[in-house]
């Protein structure tokens, strides 16, 4: 009587207390034959992972008399699914140990595992295992390896494996979609897409998706209007896809003719306004979400970062903070608030962060620290800053830059050329923000040649000068002199001069009174930023250096005519 009782049981739904009650009687009666029931039953009625339930599962699989491929099996492919990936491999490995002859199901789980860690080795080790194991014909171990070499970018064994494939179904055809369109293959992409027999909506999202990331914006509208059906990750694919490309409007269109949004389609939008500046409209609608998750503040904590609004940064923070258990900060919302904190120069927060990741036990990834590098660098202890770049398990060209500009803050040239030096034969390829820091270097230092040389290797590295640069190279000339060598440099920009550049050529003529560049410096300021007094104010002493009061008194009345005030503390170069 009691084992069928205990069957009926396990034919239902189970807590972990339950699970646990039944497991008691089970043991009690020696009816361990049953284990393995009890432990598919369980992990089938779980439906979110947690160490409790992975370590009372690993309890029973370590304590059965007689382990077996099922219940192993069935662990494996619980954690896979719970995307707890190296807990899956690992279990999968201790499993062949004990000389278990794996199910399908256990070695298309470890496959994917190795896929989604990008474990090579581990996948190349569960390949020959197939062959061994004599299962190279069934659909699921075959659509798991077309998805791991997939994933590990090997395409060729992708596609040949895929080629053998007696009978595929749409995950299979997904898998190798999916793998071309990684690889960047857009044209075998839409090859495979063309030949899949029966798509479904993710065939039609992967595709979606390919043609957006390549900003190809009107081919993804016109795959859209093709689908059959749309789902939720569909409109937020065309959403994403208009923000990286700049066209914040029609993302906002596609936004507003949304019935349904998630999370993910209320952060895209948030930080496409982000992107574009547009801090006031972000806002707005991180206010209308109904239900806010860690996610939706570090995306608008980032937002106001990102846009020089540092007190709004650390505010919102507080009100994470205060809204309860179900909202916790994450490395990335620490990064966000550092980078805020290095822009109010508040070097007290970096401690108290520091702390308060170690409380929470959050692991201080590099994205942390490079925001903490950022941030001492820029308060001016540069020694901490080397003490966590030094410490990093994997320089990138984030944390390079950082140090590079905090060297350039600390008038530590030598430092910085050295780093950018140890950056390139890295292989690390720098960015714009690189050469910012690089240049500001050489400008502090007043080495105009060696600045020259820097600015003209940006090309050899595939950067393209932006505004900001030239403005430090119109500096560097213009402080040494060479003021007819930063006019022309100005001429020969490609893209149209801001105020930035200008106003770096004006303060140069206004330190070796020069009226002829200043004059036209100064118009050009006047035109882009009528209501800016400074501009009026450094050609005003440029007249007065050289004993043109009449033009310098004309300038001043001027500026009280219109009631133009200085700004203080305004600096034309203030790049970083």
């Amino acid at each position: 009587m009691l084992v069928p009782r205990l069957k009926s049981f396990l034919n239902n739904r189970l807590t972990i207390k339950q699970a646990k009650q039944i497991h008691a009687q089970i043991l009690i009666s020696s009816l361990n034959h049953l284990q393995p029931l009890l432990v598919h039953q369980f992990l089938l009625s779980t439906n979110n992972y947690s160490t409790s339930v992975f370590l009372y599962v690993q309890q029973i699989l370590y304590r059965l008399q007689r382990p077996d491929a099922f219940s192993w099996g069935c662990a494996v492919r619980f954690l896979s699914q719970h995307r707890q990936f190296e807990e899956a491999f690992s279990l999968y490995v201790k499993m062949q140990k004990l000389g278990l002859y794996p199910t399908t199901h256990a070695i298309s789980s470890a496959l994917r595992a190795c896929a989604r860690t990008e474990s090579k080795l581990g996948g190349i080790s569960i390949h020959a295992q197939v062959h061994r194991h004599g299962v190279c014909n069934c659909v699921f171990v075959q659509t798991a390896l077309v998805d791991l070499y997939s994933k590990l970018g090997d395409m060729d064994t992708a596609k040949r494996v895929f080629d053998e494939m007696t009978e595929k179904n749409v995950v299979s055809w997904n898998s190798i979609l999916s793998g071309y369109l990684k690889a960047g293959n857009l044209g075998e992409a839409q090859r495979v897409f063309d030949e899949i027999p029966k798509k479904d909506v993710i065939s039609w999202n992967a595709i979606l998706s390919g043609y957006a990331k390549m900003g190809n914006m009107d081919q993804t509208l016109s795959f859209f209007q093709q689908m059959p059906e749309k789902n939720l990750a569909s409109w937020n694919t065309m959403i994403s896809g208009y923000v990286e490309s700049g066209e914040i409007e029609s993302a906002r269109r596609f936004f507003d003719m949304m019935h349904q949004r998630n999370n993910v389609t209320w952060i895209t939008m948030i930080a496409g306004y982000s992107k574009c500046g547009d801090v006031e409209s972000a806002r707005e609608l991180f206010d209308e979400m109904h239900e806010k998750d860690h996610l939706a503040f570090n995306a608008m904590i980032s937002c106001y970062a990102k846009n020089s609004q540092p007190k709004e940064a650390l505010k919102l923070f507080d009100e994470m903070l205060m809204a309860g258990v179900s909202v916790q900060p994450d490395g990335l919302t620490l990064a966000s608030v550092i980078s805020a904190c290095s822009q109010q120069g508040e070097l007290r927060f970096g401690s108290w962060i520091e702390s308060y990741i170690n409380k929470l036990g959050i692991p201080m990834d590099d994205h942390i620290a490079t925001a903490l590098i950022d941030l001492y660098s820029k308060c001016g202890n540069i020694d901490q800053a080397y003490n966590l770049f030094n410490g990093l398990r994997k320089k990138d060209v984030v944390s390079y830059s950082a140090m590079i500009a905090g060297c350039a803050i600390n008038g530590k040239a030598v430092d910085a050329i050295t780093l950018f030096q140890k950056m390139v034969d890295a292989q690390i390829q720098p960015n714009l923000a690189t050469f910012t820091g690089l240049l500001t270097v050489y400008n502090h230092a007043g080495l105009v040649e060696e600045g020259y040389q820097c600015f003209n290797s940006m090309k050899d590295h595939g950067v393209v000068p932006s505004t900001d640069h030239y403005a430090i190279m119109v500096d560097l000339l213009g402080r040494a002199g060479r003021l007819e060598d930063a006019y022309e440099l100005i001429k020969s920009m490609p893209v149209k001069p801001n105020t930035g550049v200008w106003g770096a050529l004006l303060l140069a003529c206004s330190l070796h009174n020069n009226v002829e560049f200043g004059e036209i410096a100064a118009q050009r300021c006047f035109e882009l930023e009528p209501d800016t007094a400074g501009y009026y104010s450094l050609l005003a002493n440029i007249y007065a250096s050289v004993g043109r009061w009449h033009d310098a008194r004309r300038l001043r009345k001027k500026m009280e005519r219109k009631k133009l005030a200085k700004v203080p503390g305004s600096s034309w170069t203030e790049l970083i």
